[in-house]
């Protein structure tokens, strides 16, 4: 039986790889306290053992599912990117070039004092970076490279080694300096705490407006019913007067829809009159609704008054506001936004943010506004285009993406003798930005679903990290004796030493918020784990204002300079 079990597994690699996933996505998931392997180490570990059965793989499976992974991650950061390049963003752009050239140069130092040749010294960027994908940009790379075919399969084989034993600090580390030890060096964690709170109370006041809804627009929205049986509808009254009533009561309110004699009204305007004894729908967010309606009459279990269509979609933004920018408060004060509320605000990598009076919206963002059909639709217009469920991908725009970008990246320039290329993975990387953006800008094409996003970003990563786990599963333990745990101790030097660097750099030179700093060091270094941890630290998501521009910059940056710190070594 187990004869015949390895003979399958042999004559069919396939079976192995998809045990491999499966295991290292279950694994992945588990968690003691706050510690978690990740996915993609727990995929690799899992290959590596499954690799000892001595599988072999053939073919250019491992290479397709990489190109995969690299064009939709350029695909879903390209418009963060391209934006982030102009703007108010400039400071956090130039912050995150900074520190992907000090993460190159600290671990290229750390590689030299620890004399590890190019492969060690890529496996050790790659972990303690935690930047998973130079991985295969470092093999792509070495590929390239004059030497004998003996060093460079010696080479592109420790590299997931190194990675393997790096990585673990690489983001458990990153997310306890930047979760703990950051914000007792920029002033303790009460002062942090405190100057988080008072960003957010300064974000949310709008100096022309004393409407509160600005305080969280992310909160639930409700619909309720009141019969209009108060003093306030002794004289004639419109539907105009009621809600700039709650205007002057410092609240945002909108009139849905109306019951008149018996009859119900939906098409009403701002003068539709309001008499005693009518009833009111009124919408708003939770906490203002339920405050104290004494002053508009007695809420009333209206079911049939209250059931109406109402709309709950996303919307992508990717027209300009009058000052070639939108922020929560202006949108909120447009009169194309009469009627529709936000109920959520992410960026375009899916990170919430936080919904304050002064957040900026910015193109190629996701807002999530509800209200009626009508209202939704109007304000979509002004906005952007309405983001609807779909399950189709345009796999001429994937395919043909791939394809050229691969293609240009393929080019090899010859600098001095020393061959330097972009490399087919950095190439596909690269015309995900493009294609990304242009997706955001003309929304009529390249449509990629975020379920069908999520599979080429995770299932070509982790296929790829499966395959390399299963092939250098026979000289794993080989390459761990080899390289000795002390590289343990130069991935935690090379992971520490840049998130210092960054945390004091964002204080002292470009003189960011606490929270903002956090955030922008977390998304330079790319680590997901370390902004949650941040968050969770500073009990705020105002963290993530700093980390949407610098991880797009960060994300793309890091990949690519896996190819420099091949040529460096």
């Amino acid at each position: 039986m187990m004869e015949w079990f390895l003979t399958t597994l042999r004559e069919n690699p396939a079976i192995a790889i998809f045990f491999v996933l499966g295991a290292g996505f279950w694994i992945g998931r588990l968690k003691y306290k706050s510690f978690s392997l990740g996915t993609v180490t727990s995929v690799l570990l899992v290959g590596v053992l499954v690799g000892q059965l001595d599988i072999p793989i053939s073919g250019p499976l491992k290479q397709v599912a990489f190109l995969l992974f690299l064009f939709a991650i350029g695909y879903s950061v390209g418009p963060q990117f391209f934006r982030s390049l102009k703007g108010s963003g400039i400071k956090q752009v130039i912050f995150a070039v900074v520190m992907c050239f000090i993460c190159l140069g600290v671990t290229w130092g750390v590689a030299v004092l620890f004399r590890y040749n190019v492969g060690e010294s890529l496996g050790l960027f790659a972990g303690a970076q935690t930047i998973s994908a130079v991985i295969g940009v470092g093999q792509d790379a070495i590929g390239n490279m004059n030497a004998s075919a003996a060093d460079k399969a010696a080479w592109q084989n420790i590299i997931p080694v190194c990675y393997a034993v790096t990585y673990i600090f690489g983001t458990i580390g990153s997310a306890w300096i930047l979760g703990s030890v950051g914000p007792a060096m920029l002033g303790g964690i009460k002062k942090v705490r405190q100057q988080t709170r008072e960003l957010e109370a300064e974000m949310n006041e709008d100096a022309s407006s004393s409407d509160p809804a600005f305080i969280s627009a992310m909160r639930p929205v409700v619909y309720r019913a009141y019969r209009a049986d108060s003093d306030f509808f002794s004289e004639a009254r419109t539907v105009g007067d009621v809600e700039k009533q709650f205007e002057s009561l410092g609240r945002r309110i909108f009139i849905e829809r109306l019951r008149v004699d018996g009859s119900i009204v939906d098409d009403i305007t701002a003068k539709t009159p309001v008499k005693k004894g009518d009833e009111i729908v009124v919408s708003g967010r939770r906490e203002f609704v339920i405050e104290d309606e004494s002053w508009l009459g007695t809420e009333v279990p209206d079911p049939q008054l209250l059931t109406f269509p109402v709309e709950k979609v996303q919307v992508v933004v990717s027209k300009k506001g009058g000052e070639d920018k939108y922020t929560v408060g202006g949108l909120r004060k447009a009169d194309f936004m009469e009627g529709v509320l936000i109920a959520d605000l992410l960026d375009n990598s899916g990170n919430k943010l936080p919904v304050l009076a002064n957040t900026e919206v910015k193109s190629g963002d996701t807002l999530t506004l509800q209200g009626e059909p009508a209202d939704i639709k109007r304000a979509a217009a002004k906005l952007g285009y309405i983001d609807r469920p779909s399950t189709a991908t345009d796999m001429v725009f994937v395919g043909f993406g791939v394809f050229i970008g691969a293609l240009i990246g393929a080019i090899t320039l010859h600098l001095g003798g020393i061959p330097v290329s972009l490399s087919t993975s950095g190439g596909a990387l690269i015309a995900g930005l493009i294609l990304g953006w242009l997706r955001s800008k003309r929304p009529t094409f390249g449509n990629i679903p975020q379920s069908s996003l999520w599979i080429l970003n995770n299932l070509g990563l982790n296929m790829f990290i499966a395959v390399i786990g299963i092939s250098s599963g026979p000289t794993f333990v080989s390459g761990i004796q080899q390289v000795g745990w002390m590289l343990f101790v130069a991935g935690a030097i090379a992971t520490t030493i840049p998130l210092f660097i960054g945390i004091w750099m964002g204080a002292k030179v470009f003189k960011f918020h606490p929270a903002i700093n956090l955030g922008c060091v977390a998304g330079s270094r790319v680590t997901t784990a370390a902004l949650g941890a941040i968050q969770d630290s500073l009990q705020s998501t105002v963290p993530a204002m700093g980390y949407t521009v610098t991880y797009a910059i960060g994300n793309t940056l890091l990949i690519l300079m896996g190819v420099i710190m091949a040529t460096f070594m």
